[in-house]
C-alpha cells in the first residue's frame, strides 16, 4: 500500500456501527476538538471496519489528557466513571454500554515479562506499542478527520492478506503472553501466523516463564471465551505453547470433541470458561492438576469446578456398575457443583455413568425422608451423633425404595434402629 494514501473508513462505521455508538463517537470527537484534544478509536473495532465484522468495543485513545476527557463525558452521560491516573486511563460506563479511554502513550519495559512504565505521547507512539499490526490502526473522530485512518505498521495490508504480523523482534520478549494472544486472533479471525512471527513466537517459548501465573490464566480465560476454543488450544499445543502450562495437557481430537458437545449440551448458549476448563484439566493427574491451579492462581470458584470433576472423574468406575444402588449413586455425587456433574457426563466414556448422573440430578437429589428430626426425637432417638446416623441410614433406605410412605418409615426405624 501507498503510504501517503489517505484512507477514510467514515463509510465503514456507518455502515457497520449502529447509530447511537456512531452518534457517541462524533460526540466525543466534538468534545476532544473543543479541548484542543485529537481523539481516535483504536483496537479489534478498527481491524473489524476492515473486515466487515460487527464490533462494539469502543476504545479511545487521545492525545491530551484521556482522564479529563472520559470525566467530562461521563459527567454529560450520567455513567460511572473509573480511573487509572498512573496508566492515564479511565472507564466509563451508562446502561449497557462502557467506553476506554486512554492517553496517547508509550511503553517502556524494565526487563521481560515486567508490567510497562508509562511515557504520555502521540498516536503513532501509542500504536507502537500495541501487540501486532492488525491492532496497530488508528482512526480519527474529531469534525473535520471523522473516520481517517492512521496506519503506521501497513495493518490494512495484513488483514487483507489474513496475517497475524508481530511489530517488531523483541515484542515477544518484552511481552510473552503475546504468544497466547497470536493463536487467539489467528483463530478466531480464519487469518494465518505469518511465518517470522511464528519463527519469533518459537524462539521465545520460555519468555513464557517471565510471565506471571494470573496473567497467563487471563489469556487462557480470553481463550476459553471464544465460539470454538479447542482451535486456539490445538494451535497452541502444535506451537509447544500448551506445554509451558503443564506437559500433560493435550488439544486433541478428543478434547475438541468433548468441547463441541458441551456447546452441543448448551443448546442457546455457549458453555462457560469453568465448564470448558474442567474438561481441559480432565486427563491430568490430581497432582497435576494442583500443581497448575496453584500456578495460574485459579481463582476459588473456577478450582472448586476442577477439583469437584476430578473427584467425580476418580470414581466413574462405580458410576458405571449397571444396577448400582440409587443410595450409592447419591453417595458418590452428593455435594459437587453443577458444572462438575456436565464435565463428567460429557467427559466419561461410560454411557452408564452418564445416566446415572443424569438420575441424581433429575431424581435422587431431591428425595427426603417424610420423618424430621423432631419425629424421630419422639420415637425415642437422642441428638447428636445417634440422629445424625439414624437420618442417614432413612434417607439409603428412601433412595433404594425400601420404604415410600411416613408410616413405612416409622416401622423402618423401630425394627431397625430402634432395637
Amino acid at each position: 500500500m501507498d503510504k501517503q494514501e489517505k484512507i477514510n473508513l467514515s463509510g465503514a462505521i456507518n455502515d457497520h456501527l449502529s447509530t447511537g455508538i456512531v452518534a457517541f463517537m462524533k460526540m466525543v470527537g466534538t468534545i476532544g476538538e473543543k479541548r484542543g484534544m485529537q481523539v481516535y478509536m483504536v483496537g479489534g473495532v478498527v481491524r473489524d471496519l476492515l473486515l466487515e465484522r460487527l464490533n462494539t468495543d469502543l476504545d479511545f485513545v487521545v492525545e491530551g489528557d484521556g482522564i479529563k476527557l472520559a470525566e467530562e463525558i461521563g459527567a454529560l452521560i450520567h455513567a460511572k466513571i473509573t480511573t487509572h491516573p498512573r496508566f492515564g486511563t479511565a472507564n466509563i460506563k451508562w446502561e449497557k454500554r462502557s467506553a476506554d479511554f486512554a492517553t496517547a502513550r508509550t511503553e517502556v519495559y524494565a526487563r521481560p515479562g515486567a508490567l510497562p512504565k508509562v511515557k504520555f505521547s502521540t498516536i503513532k507512539d501509542d500504536l507502537a506499542r500495541r501487540d501486532f499490526t492488525i491492532n496497530a490502526m488508528a482512526v480519527a473522530i474529531n469534525p473535520g478527520r471523522f473516520g481517517e485512518l492512521t496506519d503506521p505498521f501497513d495493518g490494512r495490508t495484513d488483514v487483507d492478506k489474513q496475517r497475524v504480523c508481530v511489530l517488531h523482534d523483541k515484542s515477544f520478549t518484552d511481552d510473552a503472553t503475546r504468544i497466547w494472544r497470536a493463536v487467539r486472533y489467528e483463530q478466531r479471525l480464519g487469518f494465518r501466523i505469518e511465518p517470522v512471527t511464528a519463527l519469533l513466537m518459537e524462539r521465545d517459548l520460555d519468555m513464557l516463564k517471565t510471565i506471571s501465573g494470573d496473567r497467563i490464566r487471563h489469556e487462557l480465560e480470553l481463550v476459553l471465551k471464544e465460539e470454538e476454543p479447542e482451535n486456539a488450544l490445538r494451535r497452541a499445543d502444535e506451537m509447544g505453547i500448551l506445554e509451558k502450562l503443564n506437559q500433560a495437557l493435550k488439544a486433541d481430537k478428543w478434547l475438541g470433541d468433548k468441547f463441541s458437545a458441551a456447546r452441543d449440551a448448551a443448546e442457546t448458549a455457549l458453555p462457560t470458561p469453568h465448564l470448558y476448563l474442567a474438561l481441559l484439566f480432565y486427563r491430568l493427574t490430581g497432582a497435576e492438576a494442583e500443581k497448575l491451579m496453584d500456578y495460574l492462581h485459579l481463582p476459588k470458584a473456577a478450582a472448586l469446578v476442577v477439583r469437584d470433576t476430578l473427584a467425580i472423574r476418580d470414581r466413574i468406575r462405580e458410576l458405571s456398575l449397571e444396577g448400582q444402588r440409587p443410595s450409592i449413586i447419591y453417595d458418590i455425587l452428593h455435594g459437587y457443583c453443577q458444572a462438575a456433574y456436565e464435565a463428567n457426563m460429557i467427559a466419561s466414556a461410560s454411557p452408564m455413568a452418564a445416566e446415572h448422573i443424569e438420575l441424581y440430578e433429575r431424581v435422587l437429589v431431591h428425595v427426603r425422608p417424610a420423618l424430621t428430626g423432631e419425629d424421630l426425637k419422639k420415637m425415642g432417638v437422642a441428638n447428636g451423633p445417634k440422629m445424625k446416623q439414624v437420618i442417614q441410614k432413612l434417607l439409603e433406605a428412601k433412595l433404594d425404595g425400601l420404604v415410600e410412605t411416613k408410616a413405612e418409615e416409622e416401622n423402618w426405624v423401630k425394627e431397625r434402629l430402634l432395637q
